[in-house]
């Protein structure tokens, strides 16, 4: 559960990262929605899975650069929720939770592709 909170944590910071360099209005533009939804969806997460499960997660604190274009980062970050969803409780409100973030990953994707 520590990886799949810190993976998606970790993916704020390299939305906020590639967000602060990109040169395309159309690209700064979505980070910013990205970056700054994820983190509140990623504490509602741990803090729902903390109440499920009835104990504190625990953490390593391996830290992942960025990828070099910000459409292959938030691909990457859609790719791992959805190999490692497994990883989190099967309850149905966190599981939801999940959905939400990747609502999320969805539309920035969107934007990322096709909005130019």
């Amino acid at each position: 559960m520590g990886n799949f909170i810190l993976t998606l944590l970790h993916a704020a910071t390299n939305g906020h990262i590639l967000h602060l360099q990109s040169k395309s209005l159309s690209v700064h533009l979505a980070l910013k929605d990205y970056y700054e939804g994820l983190p509140d969806l990623v504490d509602t997460l741990a803090e729902q899975t903390q109440g499920l499960e009835q104990q504190i997660i625990e953490y390593d604190y391996d830290y992942y650069r960025p990828a070099s274009t910000a459409l292959e980062e938030v691909q990457s970050v859609y790719d791992f929720v959805v190999s490692n969803r497994q990883s989190m409780p099967d309850n149905t409100s966190v599981q939801n939770t999940i959905d939400e973030i990747e609502q999320l990953i969805d539309s920035t994707l969107y934007k990322l592709r096709f909005l130019k």
